[in-house]
This record gives structure tokens, sequence and C-alpha cells, in this order.
């Protein structure tokens, strides 16, 4: 049987700076939805928190999970929720990741938003910043969170076939505006991306 890429983004009901969390605190983090793209199915998922075992098995079909400064928050959160679950659940750490916000600061030395990256390379922008879903969640605006959320799926997996089909994004500089070919190594691990 083959094995799945997953693009996936998730939002929290909370973040770092909510009282009683405290920085980097993860375990302390809820989440409020996870949206992922299946390359075997070609579709869009979205869960919500109650629904981590449905999400897990989604990701237990995996061999690679691609996402957007996920290694730095991702799949941390969604780590806690695997560790509590009772039934399996893969070790996300230990599956094939890339990172698009990583492969940037690794060329470069910087990081951009995924909003900038998109708008460069895609002529898209993000429907919301990453800020207004907590707000949403509270709102109980959910329809609206899981589109966000999925949005987010989309720009992402959209930039990672550009990284594999064209082994370079157009990057912003930060302090000048001028939009950088940066080129990825035609490297074992990018081409095993292919």
């Amino acid at each position: 049987m083959a094995l799945d890429t997953l693009v996936f983004d998730i939002e929290t009901q909370n973040f770092f700076t909510s009282p009683g969390v405290g920085r980097d605190n993860f375990e302390a983090l809820r989440i409020s939805v996870v949206a992922v793209y299946s390359y075997l199915e070609d579709r869009y998922y979205c869960y919500e928190e109650d629904e981590m075992d449905k999400l897990a098995e989604l990701f237990n079909d995996a061999r690679r999970i691609v996402g957007f400064s996920s290694n730095r928050y991702d799949v941390p959160v969604l780590t806690n929720y695997f560790k509590r679950l009772k039934t399996p659940a893969p070790d996300l750490w230990e599956m094939e990741r890339v990172d698009l916000l990583e492969e940037i600061e690794l060329a470069t030395g910087e990081r951009v938003s995924l909003n900038r990256l998109a708008e460069a390379n895609l002529g898209e922008m993000k429907t919301h910043h990453g800020s207004e879903a907590i707000g949403l969640y509270a709102d109980g605006k959910m329809d609206e969170l899981k589109e966000y959320c999925i949005n987010d799926v989309k720009l992402t997996k959209d930039l990672y076939d550009l990284y594999r089909k064209q082994h370079y994004l157009l990057v912003p500089d930060k302090r000048t505006g001028e939009i950088v070919k940066v080129e990825f190594a035609k490297t074992a691990k990018v081409s095993a991306l292919l």
C-alpha cells in the first residue's frame, strides 16, 4: 500500500501569551481545528479537537508530513494530543517532515511569513492572521475558522508543489522588500520529495 503525504496546519484555542500558558508551554495549548490535505486522496479534511482519533488514523497512513513553521509549533502541539489518545497514533518526530519555513531559514538565515511567501509565489494571500484564529474560536465562528485553516493548507500545499517542481521559491527580503530567488539544492532530501 502506498503511504500518503499530508500537508497540515493547526489552529489553537489559546497561545503562549494567553493567561496561564507561558512561553513554549505546548502542553497548555488547546487545538481548535486541524486542516489536512491528503495527496493520495486529493482531498482536504478539517478536524475539531474532539476528532483527534480520526486525525491520528489519517496520519498513521502517511510517510511524510508537510507544514509551514510546523516543527516549531504544529508538531509539538499535535504530539501532545497524540500521546494522550487510546488509539494508535504515529510519533510525528519520527516521520519524514518538510517544514517550508525551516527550509527557507536554512537557505537564507531569515524567516518569512506564509502570507508574504504566498503573495510572492502564488499571487495569493492568507484570509486571516493567525492571531485572529483564537477570536474566531472564542466567538464560535467554526465554519470561518475551518475555512481559514484549510486556506492556509492550500497555500502551503501550492508552495510545496512549487518547491518540489522548480527547486526554488521567491522570498521577499525583510530589509529591502526585494524579491529574491532562493534555490534549494537538488539534494537527496529534495529529490526524494519529487
